[in-house]
């Protein structure tokens, strides 16, 4: 049961009547009476609200910044009409709306709602429970009652360094040979033949070829093709740590990371907009990730994916495909840090036992002293005896503008931190070199675009 304000309104007049009563103790009586009866005969009539039947429709899948509607089948199968308001409450991260729709569904009819969801946290986002409130013909009082209509909805992660695929994927049809500039691919596959132009090399002339054709002609090459590629996440806990500036506000203020049924990574405030923090590491190398993952897939290499902190998080195996990234980004979008230190050899042995022969492990982490120090380093011979490592790392842009400042004391001590931090990174870089392992430690906007050129250099040196 549920009280409007009209039945507030009424109780304030009658107070006031009673208050210039002559008798206000019988006055007062009389006004709970009437009340009560008001209330009483629109519970009676009211429509009742536990034989409603729902059903819902509509999307599953959308990527952070989008939209989707989600479509509530209401069906009323009682002998009276249910008139009134009805919720669907769904976690504040899905940014439903409308809160609160008004239903008015006869007997034996049906209605449809429309929810429209604006996601600001990517992973799964569920629904809660849909509460309707059936109000009586004197709009006093009203039956209340909640139902729970189970509808989930996966916010994937945006891919917003999809607009540097296209650039990549002329660069590697550029090192393919089929380029109209005709520039010859320098990988160690064997391509074709053409005839010898001014300005090829000599040392690619097949004089056997060139004997029975009594021509001259060469050797053309392409990388290498169906090899293998393990992008492997790491989801520790500094992996949590924002930095950047997030692409998408909130739109949920005040609300803490996990409040309220919330799961995943959320997005900043408004505060983080304007400096204060940003979108965590963790989704930035998902980003990487994914452009990674769709220009090796365009160039015929098999993409697997591995995340791990202390156990695997997520697990699959792609193929040559370009359609398999809708997989991996599906794999993706539920995975959230880990507050806990990152178990590195545990990792490394769980790359081991699915990397079989030699391929080229991505592993997406940070360059923090500490945790490189007493984790991966320790390990990583392991790993480079076998496959060739790329290590990448998103470096907060925030450290380069502490080492700039030098106008006050305070600001002469964070740059001092900011240089300490530097010199830190770059011996963790030098060190992982030593080891055999590419590198590339940018920026949350430069790393996806500069770990695509370094896998393609990597394809273009014939390394793959």
């Amino acid at each position: 049961m549920a009280l409007t304000g009209r039945a507030g309104l009424i109780a304030a007049l009658g107070a006031v009547g009673v208050l210039f009563a002559p008798d206000p103790g019988f006055a007062l009586l009389g006004l709970l009476l009437l009340v009560a009866a008001l209330i009483v005969i629109d519970l009676l009539f009211a429509g009742s609200v536990r034989p409603l039947r729902f059903r819902r429709g509509g999307e599953r899948l959308v990527r952070l910044g989008g939209q989707v509607a989600v479509e509530l089948i209401v069906e009323n199968p009682g002998g009276r009409r249910v008139r009134g308001a009805l919720r669907d409450a769904w976690p504040p991260s899905a940014g439903a709306s409308p809160r609160e729709q008004r239903l008015d569904v006869p007997s034996g009819e049906r209605r449809r709602l429309v929810t429209t969801l604006t996601p600001t946290r990517r992973g799964d986002r569920e629904a809660a429970t849909v509460t309707v409130r059936s109000l009586g013909p004197l709009g006093v009082a009203a039956r209340q009652g909640s139902h729970h209509v189970p509808w989930t909805v996966r916010v994937l992660p945006p891919f917003l360094s999809r607009k540097h695929l296209p650039a990549k994927l002329a660069r590697l049809r550029e090192l393919e040979g089929q380029h109209p500039a005709l520039v010859r691919g320098q990988g160690t596959e064997f391509d074709s033949l053409r005839e010898y132009v001014v300005g090829d090399d000599v040392r690619s002339i097949d004089w056997r070829a060139s004997a029975r054709r009594a021509d001259v002609v060469v050797r053309t090459w392409r990388p290498e093709r169906d090899r293998r590629v393990l992008i492997v996440l790491d989801t520790g806990r500094t992996s949590a740590g924002r930095v950047g500036v997030a692409p998408f506000p909130t739109g949920v203020q005040g609300i803490p990371s996990g409040a309220r049924g919330d799961t995943g990574p959320p997005f900043p405030s408004a505060a983080a907009a304007r400096g204060d923090g940003g979108w965590p590491r963790l989704d930035w190398s998902m980003d990487a990730a994914l452009l990674l993952a769709a220009l090796a897939g365009r160039a015929g290499d098999r993409v697997d994916f591995l995340a791990y902190d202390r156990a695997v998080r997520a697990w699959t195996t792609g193929g040559a495909r370009a359609d398999s990234l809708p997989a991996l980004v599906n794999v993706m979008a539920p995975i959230e840090p880990e507050l806990v230190e990152a178990d590195s050899a545990g990792m490394v042995a769980a790359i081991l036992s699915r990397a079989k022969r030699r391929c080229l492990v991505v592993l997406l982490t940070d360059l923090n002293s500490t945790a490189m120090d007493e984790g991966l380093l320790q390990v990583l011979p392991q790993l480079t005896a076998r496959h060739l490592v790329l290590v990448a790392a998103v470096a907060d842009p925030r450290v380069a503008e502490m080492a700039a400042g030098r106008d006050t004391v305070e600001r002469v001590y964070d740059a001092a931190a900011a240089e300490r931090l530097h010199a830190d990174r770059a011996r963790l870089t030098a060190h992982l070199r030593r080891h055999a392992c590419e590198v590339v430690d940018a920026t949350p906007d430069d790393l996806a675009p500069a770990l695509a050129d370094a896998y393609l250099a990597l394809k273009a040196a014939g390394r793959l």
